[in-house]
């Protein structure tokens, strides 16, 4: 009986707990594309572009001084913790005419980190709208072309997201006014794709260097 036992302890448990993680890794390795190709920001006025770069992208609207919050939460939870992974920016879209308004944003975010990779895109209401739209989720925007979401974009103008959120079911966008959901959720995700991405790297070297 106790050989019996300690063949259990030493093989049989190993053995099912390495096909455990193995399955995990399989099953949870992709964030899952919610919605494929999004509108392009061909239409804004602005540096940044989607294609080619994993982007945290956001609805800030024309109330920027009522929504500073929100940036903060995201910049503190999310931006400090993943800034320097060079193909991750973050991208927030705001009407035109809001310049001034995200000049005095960014000094307030640089006194906290560095804005590098803080990317604003100026556009028409319309545009904005459609540009929301294309992301096909359940949210909406508040009339003046706010979200409290932020959304996960992958290199294709992907959608990523869950399918499968314990809370949520169809988990699109992440909560800025949530600390919890950013903690609990987000800093996950954003793991998982950049992740993906590393091991498509490495798996792409390894395939040209044979």
């Amino acid at each position: 009986m106790k050989k019996t036992v300690v063949l259990v302890v030493l093989f049989i448990f190993p053995l099912v707990a390495y096909l455990f993680f193995a399955s995990g890794v399989n099953n949870f390795g992709r964030l899952p594309i919610l919605t494929e190709t999004i509108t392009s920001l061909e239409s804004f006025q602005g540096d940044a572009v989607l294609n080619g770069k994993i982007t945290i992208l956001g609805f800030l609207g024309n109330n920027i001084d009522e929504r500073k919050g929100n940036v903060f939460n995201l910049n503190q939870k999310i931006y400090k913790r993943f800034d320097g992974f060079k193909d991750l920016q973050f991208v927030m879209v705001v009407p035109e005419g809001s310049e001034e308004k995200v000049t005095e944003l960014k000094g307030e975010l640089g006194t906290f980190s560095d804005t590098q990779n803080w990317n604003f895109v100026y556009g028409y209401p319309s545009d904005i709208e459609k540009l929301f739209k294309s992301l096909q989720t359940d949210l909406s925007l508040e009339n003046d072309g706010f979200t409290p979401h932020v959304f996960i974009i992958d290199k294709e103008r992907n959608l990523r997201g869950r399918n499968d959120d314990e809370d949520e079911g169809m988990k699109y966008g992440f909560d800025t006014s949530s600390v919890a959901d950013l903690n609990n959720k987000m800093k996950d995700d954003v793991k998982i794709i950049l992740a993906e991405y590393r091991l498509a790297l490495k798996k792409n070297n390894a395939d040209n260097s044979e």
